[in-house]
């Protein structure tokens, strides 16, 4: 259990995106590169020339006391003069400087080279590096017993000078191989931008060109698949649009056929016989009419749920002038809504599916809900909303999730025939493919209310 926050804490860190990882990625495997090639060269390169740069100059340094000692006593205090010599060194000489990493790196190479020249100079010669008022060594000698500090030059390899170029060039390549990767991912990323983009066309029910198959073999292979999938997509498509068509056909015209023999048979009886011989075929003929109506809308749904608009173009629409129209028609047969139209946007929707939307959700609060029929619309900065409301006790918004799956039907359904319980699986379905969804809440004060959710940014 105490895994999952910093595994939780790691999944937040990580950046969202593919090309943003493989950039992290990129980015902190050339500062590891980096970090380490610069250990390498501070370590196996600069330390040992730092290490032999002392070793010489310890040589240097003991043969100048040599030749200072040998000297004649009359020209001795000249030469120590000539060398800067003075009583005691400056105090204070050994201050480091860390402002910046550099400064730092400077003091380590000026502690290698002191630890290497005091390791090759005898005891009684102390050496003081006198950073105050310009760089200078300064070294003790002796000269028939009487000491001298004499101040030389800083030696370059023990300056650190050189260290600037090398952290340079390495932050330049860093950038440039941080570059080259962005690029080449960059490059990699369009063709899967484009799989996507595709992808999302497809859902929409659209038929994308084939995707290029000239990329890396990795996403051309991808790319075949996809071109593969989506030509036997359409090749289906078009079998089943065959498939229902001729369904449709065949059913409905011995339907059409069937109802034109009971229309006539019933006019025969009513020519040759009495009202009351005749009461019994009325009955039966008008149940068998009301049966070959619920078999044409049963129908009728099965085709609307297999087509669900998927060929009907979305174009930009005013979707407040289609509620007011549906509520008119509804108000026209007897079934008022109150209605709380916000001001919206143009939507892009195909409205022949967007009104069997409204229709069916409509339709259902005419027959379940019965009572306090409203809809309303806003929006906000990502979509807009469609809310069709009723007071009436049916069933939840848990049940009515169930029910948008294909031949779902509630227990207060059960007395209405002619339904299939594909209503709420269409309502569905074509939110959906609008890129957007449907949903149920509680209604304020009781009831239900039915939300349909349309992106304000067309399905791509």
């Amino acid at each position: 259990m105490s895994d999952a926050p910093s595994h939780f804490t790691l999944r937040m860190l990580l950046p969202r995106t593919l090309l943003a990882r493989n950039i992290a990625l990129l980015i902190v495997l050339v500062v590891l590169v980096q970090v380490c090639s610069l250990s390498v060269l501070v370590h196996y390169v600069q330390r040992p020339r730092v290490e032999r740069a002392a070793s010489v100059f310890a040589s240097y340094v003991q043969t100048l006391d040599t030749l200072l000692d040998a000297a004649p006593a009359s020209s001795r205090d000249a030469l120590a003069e000539r060398l800067g010599s003075r009583g005691e060194p400056p105090a204070a000489a050994d201050a480091p400087n860390h402002d910046t990493p550099l400064d730092t790196y400077r003091t380590y190479q000026r502690e290698v080279f002191l630890r290497g020249l005091r390791a090759h100079l005898p005891a009684d010669m102390p050496v003081v590096w006198q950073t105050e008022g310009g760089q200078r060594l300064w070294i003790r000698m002796h000269a028939q017993g009487r000491p001298y500090w004499v101040a030389l030059p800083i030696p370059q390899d023990a300056d650190g000078t050189g260290v600037e170029a090398a952290a340079l060039l390495s932050v330049v390549m860093a950038a440039l191989a941080a570059l080259t990767g962005y690029l080449i991912q960059r490059h990699l990323n369009r063709p899967l931008q484009e799989l996507a983009h595709a992808a999302r066309r497809v859902s929409a029910g659209e038929n994308p060109p084939p995707l290029p198959t000239d990329g890396p073999t990795e996403i051309a292979e991808v790319s075949t698949a996809f071109n593969q999938m989506t030509a036997v997509l359409q090749q289906a498509e078009s079998n089943r649009a065959l498939m229902l068509a001729g369904i449709s056909h065949d059913i409905r015209t011995p339907l059409t056929k069937l109802r034109l023999a009971m229309a006539m048979s019933g006019s025969s009886r009513e020519s040759g016989s009495t009202a009351d011989a005749n009461a019994p075929d009325d009955s039966f003929t008008v149940a068998a009419d009301a049966y070959l109506d619920q078999i044409d809308t049963i129908l009728q749904q099965f085709m609307d749920y297999a087509g669900s608009g998927e060929r009907e173009l979305a174009q930009p629409g005013d979707l407040n002038a289609l509620v007011s129209q549906l509520a008119a028609d509804f108000a026209g047969l007897g079934h008022e809504f109150d209605l709380s139209l916000a001001p919206l946007p143009p939507v892009a929707f195909r409205p022949v599916s967007m009104m069997r939307v409204l229709m069916n959700l409509m339709q259902n609060a005419i027959v379940y809900g019965k009572t306090g029929l409203a809809v309303r619309t806003w929006t906000d900065a990502d979509a807009a909303y469609v809310a069709v409301g009723d007071r009436g006790a049916g069933l939840d918004a848990h049940e009515l999730e169930a029910l948008k799956q294909p031949f779902q039907r509630g227990h207060n359904a059960r007395g209405h025939s002619g339904g299939t319980g594909l209503g709420l699986a269409i309502v569905d379905r074509i939110a959906r493919l609008h890129g957007g969804a449907l949903r149920f809440l509680p209604r304020d004060g009781g009831g239900l209310e039915a939300w349909v959710v349309l992106p304000l940014k067309p399905v791509q």
